[in-house]
């Protein structure tokens, strides 16, 4: 697939600014766009049930969000870094940026770089293929450095700092994730009450996120490189899965981030248990096979969440879904509306 089949126009005021409590609305009062083989339905997030079926499974991702934005410095000169992804012994994967709201490159780094990000910490190496991320080794405690003076990782369409619980999911309790899992950010105890009423089932995962969706660089989408995230697929999701497929049910995935655990353990036609890294990049030319759906949010063009959606569902209808999306004024991003895929009635 060529990179430009992921473009699309989409105006940059249809960015969500601000969370929903800011807006003095729950979670639940957002939009959700409905797309089926038969078309589209515009609703809202508080009538998923409506569009799900007793007997549906949503899989959904236990990770929490970590005050991972870090106030650093380096020879005189003040940035952020934005932690990644923790691959242990004080390593981590990390984005410099000249400023919160403002990518990099930081012109002073690096490799060998010495930082202070409230620990000390050394530029190891960029990560091959993706140059505005490095590897950083840390020489002091950068969970306590997080609790001292990490921020949720902010971009600039947001119009001001929010407090970490604004990033929290209500199934949010292993903690690990750079950004939120932001997918599941519209479900509320009042939704997930109606949804057991209904005979909706649930079952989870962890994949703990690093920095957002980059963008397909490349001209051929399948080449796009993607960093390793963690993630763990526990024994009773794989028997829940299993028997949801055996039996025809539906298995929904709550956020791309699912998809990305439950692809990552399906072997031999089935889905097995499973922990470790995942780097499993998901395209029109690989398939997905344990998902008939996907609860999601709105992605920006050419990213390879794009392409994931293009993956489950076909291009057609994703780029009438989201031709929608754009006509009838849906917000993108963490705090904006949703999307419900499914493949099969």
């Amino acid at each position: 697939m060529k990179r430009s089949e992921l473009f699309f126009e989409r105006p940059a005021e249809l960015a969500a600014t601000q969370p929903a409590a800011a807006r003095g609305r729950a979670r639940d009062q957002g939009r959700l766009l409905v797309s089926t083989p038969r078309g589209h339905q515009h609703a809202y997030f508080s009538d998923l049930g409506q569009f799900l079926q007793a007997g549906d499974l949503l899989v959904v991702n236990r990770s929490a969000t970590l005050p991972a934005s870090l106030p650093a410095s380096a020879n005189g000169l003040d940035f952020t870094l934005n932690l990644s992804t923790d691959y242990g012994a004080g390593l981590w994967l990390a984005e410099p940026r000249l400023s919160p709201a403002q990518p990099g490159p930081v012109p002073i780094l690096a490799q060998g770089s010495e930082i202070i990000a409230g620990v000390p910490a050394r530029l190891i190496a960029p990560f091959p293929g993706l140059p505005r991320l490095w590897f950083v080794q840390f020489s002091g405690d950068i969970d306590t450095a997080m609790l001292r003076a990490g921020r949720p990782i902010r971009y600039g369409y947001l119009d001001d700092n929010y407090d970490l619980a604004h990033y929290q999911t209500i199934f949010a309790n292993v903690p690990g994730s750079a950004e939120m899992p932001s997918a599941a950010y519209p479900f509320t105890r009042r939704l997930l009450k109606d949804l057991q009423s209904r005979g909706v089932l649930t079952a989870t995962i962890v994949l703990h996120t690093g920095v957002s969706s980059l963008e397909v660089e490349v001209d051929e989408v399948e080449q796009q490189p993607l960093y390793p995230e963690p993630f763990c697929v526990p024994q009773a999701t794989a028997v829940a899965v299993n028997r949801a497929r055996a039996e025809g049910r539906r298995v929904i995935a709550v956020g791309t981030t699912v998809v990305r655990a439950l692809e990552s353990a399906w072997r031999h036609n089935t889905l097995q248990p499973i922990s470790g890294f995942t780097r499993l990049y998901i395209h029109p030319g690989r398939p997905v096979n344990a998902v008939d759906g996907l609860i999601t949010g709105m992605h920006d063009p050419v990213t390879s969440h794009l392409a994931m959606l293009y993956a489950i569902a076909g291009q057609d209808m994703i780029r009438t879904a989201y031709a929608e999306a754009v006509g009838e004024g849906y917000r993108w991003h963490e705090f904006g509306d949703s999307h419900l895929i499914t493949i099969n009635s």
